[in-house]
This record gives C-alpha cells, sequence and structure tokens, in this order.
C-alpha cells in the first residue's frame, strides 16, 4: 500500500504543476478533494454504516476539524500554491523531508524513540534536500534567497507530519475509513470557502481535458487511495516508519519529468541518490532486523 502511495504521489507533482496553468492553486485543490470527498462518503457508508455512532462525532469532533484544517486544507494550499513557483522535482526532494520532521514531531508529541537507522536514513535524505533547496550554493543560505515556491512545499510539509502525529495522539476509536473521510470532509469545505475568492484564471470551459484528467487522477489515485494506504500505515507500522516511504516519492517524480522531457539538473541527480540512499539504509537494517527476531522465534541462534 505505501509503495503504490508513493508511485501515485510522485505523479502528482507533475500533474500538480500542470493543472495550475489552468486553475488557481486553490480551485484546484478544491476541485481534487471536492470529488475525492464524495468518493470516500460512498465507501465509508458502505463499508461502515451499522458502525458509524453519533458518539464517535462526539469523542473526536475537534480532532477532526483540527485535522481536516491543516492536513487537508493547510497541506493542499501550501502544496498549489508552491507548485506554481517550483518544479515537479523540486518539490518533490523537499517532501522527501517529511522523514526527518515527522521523527521529530513524533518524539516531541509522542514521546517516540528515535533509532539509529531512522536517524541515518534521515541524514542522507536530508543532505540530498538540502542540496536541492541550496541549487549547490552556500550563498542561498548566507543570503536566504531561497525560493518561495520551495517554502510553500516546506510548510505544506509540516501540515502533512503533523496530520499523521496528531492523528494518532489525539484520534480515539475511529477506523482509518473514518478518520479519512471527515477530516477530508472538513477540509474540503474549507478549500472550497477559500477557492470562491480566488477564481481560475481562464473559464472552466476553456479548461483542457488533459487537466480535468489530471485533477481526477489525483482525487482518485492520490487522495482516495493514498491517504487510505497513508492512514493504513501509521496505524499498523508507526508514523516514523510510514513516512521513510516518502522518500521514493522524488525518485518516481524524477522519472516522470526526465520522461517528459524536462531538464534534470546534476543537482536534482545527487538530491536523489542521497534519498534513495536513506531508504536502503533503512529498509536493509529494518529488514536485518525482522530476519532476526523470525529466527529468534524459531529458536535458532544469532
Amino acid at each position: 500500500m505505501l509503495l503504490l502511495f508513493s508511485i501515485f504521489t510522485g505523479a502528482t507533482f507533475n500533474l500538480a504543476k500542470y493543472t495550475v496553468e489552468y486553475f488557481s492553486a486553490i480551485s484546484a485543490a478544491a476541485w481534487r478533494f471536492g470529488l475525492a470527498s464524495l468518493i470516500m462518503i460512498i465507501i465509508l457508508i458502505v463499508k461502515e454504516r451499522k458502525k458509524l455512532k453519533l458518539e464517535l462525532l462526539k469523542q473526536n469532533g475537534l480532532s477532526y476539524i483540527i485535522l481536516g484544517i491543516i492536513g487537508i486544507f493547510g497541506f493542499n494550499a501550501l502544496f498549489f500554491f508552491g507548485m506554481k513557483f517550483t518544479s515537479a522535482i523540486n518539490g518533490a526532494l523537499i517532501m522527501a523531508t517529511n522523514p526527518l520532521v515527522t521523527t521529530i514531531l513524533s518524539r516531541i508529541i509522542l514521546n517516540t524513540s528515535i533509532t539509529k537507522h531512522q536517524g541515518v536514513g534521515v541524514g542522507f535524505s536530508l543532505i540530498g534536500v538540502v542540496l536541492v533547496i541550496t541549487q549547490g550554493s552556500s550563498q542561498v543560505i548566507s543570503q536566504l534567497s531561497f525560493s518561495i515556491g520551495d517554502l510553500l512545499i516546506l510548510g505544506g510539509n509540516i501540515c502533512w507530519s503533523l496530520y499523521g502525529v496528531l492523528g494518532r495522539r489525539y484520534i480515539k476509536n475511529s477506523s482509518t475509513l473514518s478518520t479519512t473521510t471527515f477530516t477530508m470532509v472538513i477540509g474540503t469545505v474549507f478549500l472550497i470557502i477559500v477557492s470562491t475568492f480566488n477564481p481560475n484564471p481562464i473559464p472552466l470551459d476553456q479548461i483542457p481535458h488533459m487537466a480535468w484528467w489530471a485533477i481526477g487522477f489525483m482525487s482518485i489515485f492520490t487522495t482516495v487511495l493514498g491517504y487510505l494506504f497513508w492512514n493504513q500505515g501509521i496505524s499498523e507500522i508507526g508514523t516514523s516508519k510510514t513516512s521513510i516511504f516518502f522518500n521514493l516519492v522524488p525518485v518516481v517524480t524524477m522519472v516522470i519529468s526526465f520522461a517528459l522531457g524536462d531538464k534534470v539538473t546534476w543537482i536534482q541527480v545527487m538530491g536523489t541518490i542521497l534519498v534513495i540512499s536513506g531508504v536502503v539504509i533503512s529498509s536493509n537494517i529494518q529488514l536485518k532486523r525482522k530476519n532476526e527476531i523470525t529466527r529468534l522465534n524459531k529458536g535458532e541462534v544469532i
């Protein structure tokens, strides 16, 4: 599930970059989540109609609202605005800092311990992202001349991390499907309200069909399936381990960008190599540890 999430999300950066040429940033997010919310409501009614109780909303109502504003509205508003001013590859690589942000927030909010392999893997990824954001120049840091698009994406990244961490901390007795649906609907309402004050650059009837197909893909695959897969990952293996899969996102984005004929710089390539290295280090150590536990359970001597 998390591997598919990485593929869908990686493609989203290229699709978002394309759609903001025809939609306003907030309008693109509203269309994407408006369609996704309808689908999620139908899925929720079909699968959990008998489980839905008023007590659930009373218990988690405030948490749903906060998560909807932060994880749906906040993340996507910053994401689409950021994609207007930065490249798809840069956006994806900046989002690869998610493991670092999530690990730190998990430590602060959930008091989750930070293991050595997490630190090493995240460290490699962070170096790669810093390399891309600074364009390999120390003057960018000294003069604080960062791209506004990069900073917006970074802000969206923080919102995404908070969505996962706060959800695990404050949501009680709510299924993955219920949490995803309720927070998505709440965030969508805010997106629609704000979008009324941000008109599209061109009339709706002049927007090409491919732009609408891009919205549809992001709604169904990235939003509906993506959020379900992400929340399921958090519930089964924890926030920090789930966030590691975000490191695969820039790899997918770079491959798609290259296939579309976009220029890929050596800085971006180096950043991606470092990100992949972080994933490999984390995955190998996790796999070794899992095998050792299995052998111990079988009574073998390690």
